[in-house]
């Protein structure tokens, strides 16, 4: 069984700084892209970032310039750096990824972690 499991949530200032990392783990032959998304309260699920398996990057433009993805690929693992923190940025983020397991090709997600930013 292939498990993403997330870690890095809590609660935090505005202006202050959080590291989200996300780790693949069990049957798992080749990893595609990876990804964090995000839900507010009553509103959809949207991507904040996402990264190939050759390391270009995507960003949502409400997090452009503060948040970076990265990888590392030996170790299955996905990390989101956030800085300059907002109360906007207060959700459920979500680690996403595109792998090959013994079922196939499959959109695996994980359980969630909680993030909330105070003013």
């Amino acid at each position: 069984q292939v498990q993403l499991v997330e870690s890095g949530g809590g609660l935090v200032q505005a202006g202050g700084s959080l590291r989200l990392s996300c780790a693949a783990s069990g049957s798992i032959f080749s990893i595609n892209a990876m990804g964090w998304y995000r839900q507010a309260p009553g509103k959809q699920r949207e991507l904040v970032a996402a990264i190939t398996s050759g390391g270009s990057t995507n960003y949502a433009d409400s997090v452009k310039g503060r948040f970076t993805i990265s990888r590392d690929n030996a170790k299955n693992t996905v990390y989101l750096q956030m800085n300059s923190l907002k109360p906007e940025d207060t959700a459920v983020y979500y680690c996403n990824a595109d792998l090959d397991g013994l079922g196939g090709w499959y959109d695996y997600w994980g359980q969630g972690t909680q993030v909330t930013v105070s003013s």
